[in-house]
């Protein structure tokens, strides 16, 4: 539908005309986090700065806003559920029935003016997960009607609809449009504005018909059309004067959005290639029946895209899924690219071709990022070919391995034992220290990503239970691996590489660099991983 990218694309305008808002998506689910939802089924969990493992719009709230978000930027319906009942069960009620109506609605709203007043913001941004119609966001719609009640005049809803256009028919049809918004005036909403998605611009004549059927002003009808970047969606918005038409509805000054910036980056963007690469990404989540998931890896795909813009270079991205690579062997999929990326991973599944091609990699002298469990896995990769360890494997897969070169934290046996699985990994930024005269350490000086140039200290988001295990650092070290990071409370081991004297580029990290990229500000190991490819 888009309602996530038009959430941050007038985020990104309020903020741009000078007002501070806080974008805060509701999601239906009961889940109290993204954290045990499979990638496959709802996307790639984005991951917070504060640990939070959010729905993937909020990474694009972060990309567009350029600053973190955290955990109130996020609320399920599972999580207030549980306050609720909580509460209940502390008798804060004084013996009310508690209902959804009032009680539930109450905590929505509740969560809402925290946001706003613990942010500091002048304007929340709120999108509802789900589409009109559905059962489960009911309550979201209440709440948002109580609000409006509540606070005349400082509360506008913004309507993300449909238009498709059937091929046989060659243009778009208002009528689901008409029946969404029909759906929420009978819970008691009327649209201030209407967005209208499409695949092409819609035209006076829809817009007029949708405004006569809808209930708005043909100003307040909002063309949002298929493009070749998200990025330039706020720019289309804004040529409709979308800013003016909230500010004006919500009594607040209008002031023109500086987007100079925004501007240059879709002129980047847009602007011929001097350099191609083809990139392999050898993971385990990317399709569904007979289909395939970008949303899987959205994260790790923006970052490629943030990076390969900055370095002029056109990217071709090879999907290639892990189990073929264990079924037909690595060299079908891989020989002749120029980098290979091995992302987040968890179990067994496509283990051992995530091995193959860090192995692959590293003999053939191909760029190798390796992100968490592909830092993980270049390392087991590392033990089996150049220590001799055969069987040396992850104790997430081998429990019985000879070789545990890769455990479990001691403070997380107890966890896993219980089963206690959400919410209980290494989360959010820790900060690491970087060891001087390393290919880490020059990448991050490069781009100035230290967070303490004396100490050289830096920070990236982490993800994961399992660790390198340092009884056997010393011994990779002495066959030439280099630990090039730890972190900085418990020396555990953050970023793993080989010398650039016998290797162009070969990092591993356990953080995940691809959750700090941003359009305007691309990740350093990203850049310099592009930039090892074109070479």
């Amino acid at each position: 539908m888009g309602k996530g990218i038009t959430t941050a694309s007038l985020s990104l305008l309020l903020q741009s005309s000078g007002y501070t808002v806080i974008p805060i998506k509701c999601e239906n689910y009961l889940n109290i986090d993204a954290g045990t939802i499979n990638p496959i089924e709802h996307g790639d969990p984005f991951l917070c700065e504060d640990g939070t493992e959010a729905d993937m719009d909020i990474g694009s709230y972060e990309k567009f806003l350029g600053r973190n978000m955290e955990r109130m930027n996020f609320v399920t319906m599972g999580q207030i559920y549980k306050e609720v009942i909580e509460k209940e069960r502390r008798f804060e009620y004084m013996g009310e029935d508690v209902q959804e109506v009032v009680h539930i609605t109450g905590e929505i709203i509740k969560r809402i003016r925290e946001a706003l007043e613990k942010s500091g913001s002048q304007i929340a941004v709120i999108e509802l997960g789900g589409t009109a119609g559905e059962y489960q966001n009911i309550l979201y719609y209440e709440a948002s009607r109580i609000l409006a009640l509540k606070y005349p005049g400082d509360v506008i809803h913004v309507h993300v609809s449909y238009l498709p256009t059937p091929s046989h028919l060659g243009e778009p049809k208002t009528k689901p449009a008409q029946l969404s918004v029909r759906t929420v005036n009978s819970m008691g909403i009327q649209p201030d504005i209407l967005v209208a998605r499409s695949e092409k611009p819609i035209d006076q004549r829809r817009k007029e018909r949708l405004a006569l059927f809808c209930n708005v002003s043909r100003e307040d009808v909002i063309s949002s059309y298929d493009v070749d970047t998200i990025y330039k969606i706020p720019l289309i918005l804004e040529k409709q004067h979308i800013t003016k038409r909230v500010t004006s509805k919500i009594g607040l000054h209008f002031k023109t959005p500086q987007l100079s910036q925004w501007n240059n980056l879709i002129t980047t963007i847009k602007s011929p290639k001097k350099n191609k690469a083809k990139i392999a990404i050898v993971g385990k989540y990317f399709s569904t029946g007979e289909y395939q998931l970008r949303d899987s890896y959205a994260a790790l795909f923006d970052a490629i895209d943030h990076a390969a813009w900055r370095q002029s270079t056109e990217v071709e991205r090879l999907w290639i899924d892990a189990e073929d690579v264990e079924r037909n062997g690595v060299v079908k999929y891989i020989k002749g690219v120029d980098g290979i990326i091995v992302p987040i991973g968890w179990g067994s599944r496509g283990t051992e071709g995530m091995i193959q091609s860090a192995s692959y990699a590293r003999i053939h002298n191909i760029p190798y990022l390796g992100l968490c469990y592909g830092m993980q896995l270049a390392v087991v990769a590392f033990a089996r070919d150049v220590l001799g360890y055969q069987d040396a494997h992850t104790t997430e897969v081998n429990p019985k391995t000879t070789y545990p070169v890769i455990h479990l934290m001691d403070t997380q046996i107890s966890i896993m034992k219980r089963r206690a699985y959400g919410g209980t990994m290494r989360l959010g930024a820790w900060t690491a220290l970087v060891k001087k005269n390393t290919h880490s350490w020059d990448i991050y000086k490069k781009y100035n990503w230290f967070i303490n140039k004396k100490t050289g200290s830096t920070s990236e988001r982490h993800r994961h239970r399992y660790e390198f295990n340092t009884s056997y650092a010393s011994e990779f070290e002495k066959a030439g691996l280099i630990i090039s990071a730890r972190s900085q409370r418990e020396r555990l081991v953050e970023i793993i590489e080989l010398p650039r004297s016998i290797h162009p580029f070969y990092i591993g990290t356990q953080g995940h660099p691809e959750y700090k990229s941003r359009p305007l500000v691309p990740h350093p190991l990203f850049l310099e991983f592009i930039g090892a490819c074109i070479k």
